[in-house]
């Protein structure tokens, strides 16, 4: 029985990569469109962004909520992947928690925008929530951990509170340009330092 390489047939996989990526690339690029117009920017706006026609979103999205639903899904999880890639990459645990929240305020600003087209009654939101708290608080935890194990923050802050306390000061940003949310995440993390002895 001949296999697929011998038979001369592309292999599926190479065909499943490609997909995957020009799906990733549309998912982006929507998020790039809703942060800047908004979720309910024309269809358009983003094909234009990705460079696909209209008609690659409505077969990967049929409707504006499967859009918003993947946008939402695909945003948590470059959030959770930053995370570990920051600790491995940055100079010190603290560095990396900094840089990780920057990457969750960036995320947070969007989903704003996202959750409005959600009602929270809704049994979609409800698994939304669930799957972003279950992606998102053990890569928090991670990073608060390696902190306080490096003697950089005080230990015992939960990382739900944290990260609560974040997206409670990123509410409302957008209807004033001069609260800047970055500026208050920062006083937060230096909250949780731990003094350092005069030297």
């Amino acid at each position: 029985m001949p296999t697929a390489g011998q038979s001369g047939e592309v292999p599926a996989p190479s065909k499943r990569a490609d997909a995957v990526r020009n799906q990733q690339k549309l998912l982006a690029a929507a998020a790039e469109v809703f942060t800047t117009s908004g979720v309910d920017a024309p269809i358009r706006e983003i094909a234009a962004r990705a460079g696909v026609g209209m008609g690659t979103i409505y077969r990967h999205f049929p409707t504006r909520a499967d859009l918003v639903v993947a946008v939402f899904r695909h945003q948590v999880e470059a959030c959770a992947e930053a995370g570990p890639r920051l600790l491995a990459d940055a100079d010190s645990p603290l560095a990396a928690l900094r840089q990780w929240t920057d990457v969750f305020v960036d995320f947070l600003v969007t989903k704003h925008g996202l959750a409005n087209t959600l009602q929270p009654d809704s049994s979609g939101f409800t698994a939304l929530h669930t799957y972003f708290l279950d992606r998102l608080l053990p890569v928090a935890e991670q990073l608060l951990d390696a902190a306080a194990d490096a003697g950089e923050i005080r230990p015992g802050t939960q990382p739900y509170e944290l990260m609560r306390g974040i997206g409670n000061l990123c509410i409302g940003p957008e209807n004033d340009p001069r609260y800047d949310p970055r500026r208050l995440v920062a006083l937060l993390l230096r909250g949780l330092q731990e003094p350092q002895p005069p030297s």
